[in-house]
């Protein structure tokens, strides 16, 4: 039986969000966008967290593959071969945007992950299904990058199996704040490795659509909220 892809998590014919507002909306709906106090990995107090980590459903699963297809579909195209996801949180986005591009782009990459250590018999190596091959343009899809560290071990990884393009990395949130630098830890990326970035929203998408919004009869970032976002934007604001 053909797959047929169901449409977005809205249908736009009868409303008026575009992809990105439904994106921010279902992220808030599936418990994974998060407004209140919380501390990073990297030990910043913040007070918006997202966590993707809390999809876990094959009806969400298979709704955020279609926001990172089209993101990447938008932004680049047909120009890229294959799909890497970093353990452990990229192996799933990785399968289900891979999915998703074939279905309603018809554009059938290829999709590998690697695994934290590496083995000594069976299937060798750290590298899990698709071997990258010489000249091969790869994107790398996270789901967050605050201060680039999964970027900065996966390129090795990438570049020891061939000598391959790494074309971009897409992610969900743009937290646009600053990382290791006093550039955005996207953009620091982006300098240092020549690797494009592409986000489904940005930081300052989603507090402009969520300001005063009721979402389920809840205003999800009020006056207070969004002061308090502002706060932490101007202290880790990127250059």
């Amino acid at each position: 039986m053909e797959y047929n892809p169901v449409p977005f998590y809205k249908n736009n014919r009868e409303s008026n969000m575009t992809y990105k507002e439904e994106f921010i909306e279902f992220m808030v709906l599936s418990g994974v966008l998060t407004f209140g106090d919380f501390t990073t990995k990297s030990g910043r107090k913040t007070p918006y967290f997202i966590n993707t980590g809390n999809y876990d459903t094959g009806d969400q699963m298979a709704k955020l593959g279609r926001y990172y297809a089209r993101a990447l579909h938008e932004a680049l195209g047909r120009e890229f071969d294959s799909l890497f996801g970093p353990a452990y949180k990229g192996i799933p986005l990785v399968v289900t945007t891979g999915i998703e591009l074939a279905a309603r782009y018809s554009h059938n990459v290829f999709i590998s992950f690697n695994r934290k250590e590496i083995k000594d018999h069976g299937e060798r190596g750290n590298i899990i299904g698709h071997m990258p091959c010489e000249g091969e343009r790869v994107v790398i899809v996270e789901d967050v990058t605050t201060a680039g560290t999964s970027i900065k071990e996966s390129v090795p990884v990438l570049k020891s199996a061939a000598d391959l393009d790494i074309k971009a990395l897409v992610v969900s949130v743009d937290r646009q704040e600053r990382g290791a630098t006093e550039k955005s830890a996207l953009d620091q990326i982006q300098e240092d490795f020549g690797i494009r970035p592409v986000s489904i929203v940005t930081i300052d998408e989603i507090v402009s659509f969520l300001h005063n919004k009721e979402i389920n009869g809840k205003v999800i970032i009020d006056d207070r909220m969004k002061d308090m976002i502002s706060m932490y934007r101007d202290k880790y604001r990127a250059a």
